[in-house]
């Protein structure tokens, strides 16, 4: 299954997106929202695990492809959220889009049509998004989509006491 946009295809990952995803991961620009960059070991386990879901799914964090250089540009996409932060269960949107299509609209223009996935073939009512505090460019997409900050803050809980990316903001959208 794919979703089409004016400039990108949302995709089920192949292996030649395996390479460019490492190196996403291993940017440090690309991942300074997150803990850590990743190891090439921990990428290849996220990419496996990406794809069983959407497998298993039919959906799930899509790889984002650019329709006229057939790139790999970063994943854009859904996953269902189980655990002990607010207002869970709940389906959220996420995205990682790699440095050198930053500030291009390939995150608001596949994020949306995920959004309309969600919407319609999920029959979800709302959908989420979290991030740490201090992200603006995510809260930037967040807001482009439509998104507003619920205020219900919360402490990560994979990230430990004290750690500068613990707190984060939740944003929702509804139908």
């Amino acid at each position: 299954m794919t979703i089409n946009t004016p400039r990108l295809l949302l995709r089920q990952w192949n292996e030649s997106d395996l390479a460019p995803f490492i190196q996403m991961g291993q940017d440090p620009d690309v991942m300074r929202f997150f803990p850590s960059v990743l190891t090439q070991d921990e990428s290849e386990a996220l990419m496996k695990k990406i794809m069983a879901l959407i497998d298993e799914n039919g959906w799930g964090f899509w790889a984002v492809e650019i329709k006229e250089t057939k790139e790999f540009i970063g994943f854009v996409g859904l996953n269902a959220v189980e655990n002990d932060l607010p207002c869970t269960p709940f389906i959220e949107i996420g995205w990682r889009i790699n440095k050198p299509f930053w500030g291009q609209g390939f995150a608001p223009e596949a994020a949306k049509a995920a959004l309309e996935y969600a919407f319609t073939e999920l029959n979800q009512k709302s959908v989420y998004a979290f991030t740490a505090k201090q992200n603006s460019p995510s809260r930037r997409v967040m807001s482009k989509i439509g998104m507003v900050n619920t205020r219900n803050d919360f402490d990560h809980p994979k990230l430990p006491d004290g750690h500068i990316l613990q707190r984060h903001c939740l944003y929702c959208i509804g139908r």
